[in-house]
């Protein structure tokens, strides 16, 4: 698998104060995974795809960046 990295990390908050960095696609799909609250739309199926093709070399990793925070927003999750 590769390990791409985005040009600009993004800092997501989270409840309690916590925050998260997210990196690149790879680190996207496991934050999705693991951290994600319950509210998952069609921006959230759209980001694990598009970040998958981008580790695939399929899409470009600002693609995923973008679809990622349009899934944030989604999500109402706030980036610091």
């Amino acid at each position: 698998m590769r390990h791409i990295r985005w040009s600009n990390p993004i800092e997501i908050g989270f409840a309690q104060d916590s925050f998260q960095t997210v990196s690149g696609p790879s680190e996207a799909l496991n934050c999705m995974a693991n951290l994600w609250p319950d509210r998952r739309g069609p921006f959230y199926v759209a980001a694990r795809s598009v970040c998958r093709a981008a580790i695939d070399g399929r899409k470009s990793a600002e693609e995923a960046r973008e679809i990622f925070i349009s899934a944030m927003r989604e999500a109402h999750l706030k980036t610091h």
